[in-house]
């Protein structure tokens, strides 16, 4: 998926709309997969139903004899299962092109079109089969007044039966609309708390502190070096605030300082992997801080020493597509409260919000996989 080169800065809130209404836009399930068996006896029924007022009291002529009653019932049970999936299938068909929350106007005219145009499709369809092809007549019969006067009735019925069916399909929209903004703002409330957590942990600066001392004593030079990359970490969690993507080779530079800073606390015992950031595409982006969530995890999740180290490696594959997080397993014990177990759960609830692409996550018994989808930005 490609995103604009807004998603950079700060979006206003038109474009976050617009943005999480494209990425949520999934593709619809065909009409006919919608029905399971139960529904599809409740539609068999509904349409006998209607077929029974209908053609009993639309055909009161028809009474005494049994013959016309049973091609009058047929007829309208045709009338009546053709026009009632036409239109189910008219509004599957504008479900995927046209959405009432975003183009009611357009919807609503294509609803007119392919509606009523279908459906005299279907009517005409079906007169012509009864007239010409079963009753023998000459074509031209389906010009006459009495035909056309048997075209206009099922057409009212069927106004009916798609005024039933578009508004079921306009309230749904709505719902669902309604639920996916309330989803938006939790999940958005919770991504934001959980990036404030990590931006202000209290363990990672009392931990850079305490090694920065110790430099600062025994390597001075190596202590400036500290001061510098310890800077850039702050500068980029700063930076990044307010934005939904950023370079992937901004992440990885941000990566590099990171784990620098966690090499001077567990030395030997922390051994990394990772691409140059300047061999990545400057148009692929991910999600701000994805990589020191993942990072962070495993380094919490895991014990790390000189003689069992941690091993991490960072992987882009061939294509540019996915980005793999990789580390050994060598689980540890967790105090109560170390871990609020969301971090994982957020990232991926910001990522439904960028692409239909998911994040996998993968557990053997020797490793433990994240792969990231990298997202593409776009010129535009």
């Amino acid at each position: 998926m490609q995103l604009p080169m807004s998603t950079l800065f700060p979006p206003t809130q038109e474009e976050r709309d617009a943005l999480y209404a494209h990425s949520h836009q999934m593709p619809p399930v065909r009409f006919w997969k919608r029905y399971t068996r139960g529904r599809w006896l409740r539609l068999g029924l509904t349409v006998l139903l209607l077929t029974f007022c209908i053609g009993t009291f639309a055909c009161t002529e028809c009474w005494g004899d049994g013959r016309k009653m049973a091609v009058n019932y047929t007829m309208t049970f045709v009338y009546s299962l053709g026009l009632w999936l036409t239109n189910g299938y008219a509004v599957d068909w504008l479900d995927r092109y046209a959405n009432w929350r975003r183009e009611p106007v357009k919807r609503l005219v294509l609803t007119l079109l392919t509606s009523l145009g279908g459906s005299l499709v279907v009517i005409t369809a079906i007169n012509f089969w009864f007239l010409v092809i079963y009753r023998g007549y000459d074509p031209s019969v389906m010009l006459k007044p009495g035909v056309m006067a048997r075209v206009m009735f099922p057409l009212l019925i069927t106004t009916i039966i798609s005024l039933v069916l578009h508004s079921r399909s306009f309230l749904m929209s709505w719902r669902e609309a309604l639920i996916r903004n309330e989803r938006l703002q939790k999940e958005m409330a919770q991504a934001e708390a959980e990036t404030l957590r990590q931006q202000l942990d209290p363990h990672f600066m009392f931990n850079a502190l305490n090694a920065l001392t110790s430099l600062v004593e025994e390597e001075p030079k190596l202590a400036v070096r500290f001061i510098r990359q310890l800077s850039q970490v702050y500068r980029y969690v700063l930076d990044a605030r307010g934005r939904d993507v950023v370079p992937l080779r901004d992440e990885l530079e941000f990566a590099q300082s990171y784990l620098f800073l966690q090499r001077i606390r567990y030395g030997e015992a922390l051994q990394v992997e990772m691409p140059e950031p300047e061999s990545v595409s400057a148009f692929a982006v991910v999600p701000p801080l994805s990589l020191q969530l993942l990072l962070e995890n495993a380094l919490k999740h895991n014990v790390a020493t000189a003689g069992q180290p941690l091993h991490l490696r960072i992987e882009l594959d061939a294509a540019g597509q996915r980005l793999r997080v990789i580390n050994n397993l060598r689980p540890r014990r967790l105090a109560p409260g170390e871990s609020t177990g969301i971090g994982l759960p957020n990232l991926q609830g910001r990522y439904r919000h960028l692409t239909n692409e998911q994040v996998q996550v993968q557990r053997t018994d020797a490793e433990f996989v994240v792969t990231l989808p990298v997202l593409e930005l776009s010129a535009a």
